[in-house]
């Protein structure tokens, strides 16, 4: 499943590129891998979002095992520590983000872990949806008439403004507002050329 990492420190950092290495030459399998011995390892410095759908705990959540998803929940609260691990809202008007959210607000209450509010983004504008599209034929080699083809479900995968994101958001302001406590903690300096 998908987990985003994001690096606070130098530290952190640090980890990260150990992490993406390992992911790459020990862990590759159609695309690059990591185990949980590997962040449990690396994970100082790091703070951890569950991903969208296609995280682990949604994943779970979407077949209904929600004890499965609480067991994760909390070995990923567990491996980054209080405070560095955040469950992922999205509101991209899916069906699916729409049917868990019932489940994720369990998963808060009960294991303390709070909210972060994001929006999977592929592309900049709302308009350049249409774009997008063809970009992924010209990728999968299709025609945009092909019925079976890769596309998204709508418009809804651009960086959408703050205004939008707590219209979006405004009944979980929690989710918002935790959106700028992580932006402010991660704090590397990048010092090129060296």
């Amino acid at each position: 499943g998908h987990l985003v990492l994001l690096a606070k420190n130098q530290e952190g950092y640090q980890n990260l590129m150990k992490i993406v290495s390992a992911g790459y030459t020990e862990g590759f399998y159609y695309k690059p891998r990591v185990d949980k011995e590997l962040l449990r390892k690396h994970s100082s410095g790091l703070i951890a979002l569950s991903a969208c759908l296609a995280g682990d705990i949604q994943s779970k959540l979407l077949n209904d095992d929600y004890s499965g998803a609480k067991t994760e929940a909390l070995e990923l609260l567990h491996i980054f520590g209080e405070g560095n691990f955040y469950l992922e809202l999205q509101d991209q008007g899916l069906e699916e983000e729409y049917k868990i959210l019932p489940y994720m607000q369990q998963l808060r209450q009960e294991t303390g872990i709070p909210f972060v509010a994001t929006n999977d983004v592929h592309y900049v504008n709302r308009e350049d949806a249409a774009a997008h599209d063809i970009l992924l034929c010209i990728q999968t080699a299709r025609t945009v008439d092909d019925q079976d083809r890769m596309r998204f479900p709508n418009d809804q995968f651009y960086l959408k403004s703050e205004e939008e994101m707590l219209q979006l958001f405004a009944d979980i302001p929690e989710a918002i507002e935790n959106t700028a406590r992580i932006a402010d903690a991660c704090n590397v300096e990048f010092r090129f050329g060296e």
